[in-house]
């Protein structure tokens, strides 16, 4: 998905992916002074929010067009190309008083290895908040493309996933093996309404279900595309705007203090 994504779309009908985050910053609280680590950054929306309390903010994404977009819109701040499902710069280490994340973390399927980065991140009693894709997340989309896929083109759509939604308590018990004591989690629906009326699940599939696109080649994504929002459509469209099923996965937690 780095080389995929495409900032101008994500920033003009997608808003709402970081409009939700700032219920996370809340749960976060920025400080004055404290270094905090946005991993995930998408374009830089709320790495800005985050800045706006005192703190400073660095953002982090796997996309190169992505984070091109954010240093652009705020050139004040600090953004960085990096994966942090392989190791994170040295510079980084025990560099952050928090790390946030939101809406990132279910693209990243090497959970331990993320989870080992952010600890290497995180100073001592340093905090780890965000909110991702929890179980049932999307689930009549991810059934409409897994349905479509084996139906019209005879493909098995679990090569091609590029999302891991996970349950409370498969990811407590991740947080918790990789040292990390669990705070505060909460596993819970928020249907999700998308801009645009009829085009709003376009846009959605053009940015967020590109991976199986991959299964059918470009030629046939369009069609592919088309498929699925009308097998969707007599559960997610209501009244002219598209209302998807989502499940989200919020949590706090700490690095604990050495001994």
């Amino acid at each position: 998905m780095a080389d995929e994504w495409r900032p101008e779309l994500y920033d003009s009908k997608l808003g709402f992916v970081s409009g939700h985050g700032e219920h996370v910053i809340g749960l976060l609280q920025p400080q004055a002074g404290e270094a905090v680590l946005d991993l995930g950054c998408g374009t830089g929306e709320l790495t800005a929010r985050i800045r706006e309390s005192g703190a400073h903010a660095v953002g982090i994404g796997k996309s190169e067009a992505m984070v091109a977009r954010a240093r652009s819109k705020y050139p004040e701040l600090r953004f960085i190309v990096a994966d942090a499902e392989s190791p994170l710069p040295e510079a980084m280490v025990e560099a952050f008083d928090a790390v946030f994340s939101n809406a990132a973390l279910h693209w990243m399927k090497a959970a331990d290895q993320v989870l080992a980065e952010v600890w290497r991140c995180l100073r001592p009693e340093g905090r780890f908040v965000g909110e991702f894709g929890g179980r049932g997340n999307i689930r009549t989309v991810e059934a409409a493309i897994e349905e479509v896929l084996l139906a019209e083109y005879e493909i098995e759509a679990s090569a091609f996933h590029p999302w891991y939604f996970y349950s409370l308590g498969e990811y407590a018990a991740r947080l918790e093996a990789a040292g990390f004591h669990a705070d505060a989690a909460v596993h819970f629906q928020r249907p999700t309404a998308l801009p645009d009326g009829d085009a709003g699940m376009d846009y959605w599939l053009e940015s967020f279900a590109k991976p199986f696109a991959h299964a059918v080649g470009e030629k046939e994504s369009g069609r592919l595309f088309r498929l699925v929002k009308e097998r969707c459509r007599p559960s997610l469209y209501r009244d002219g705007r598209w209302t998807l099923d989502y499940v989200r996965l919020r949590f706090a937690a700490h690095k604990p203090q050495r001994g």
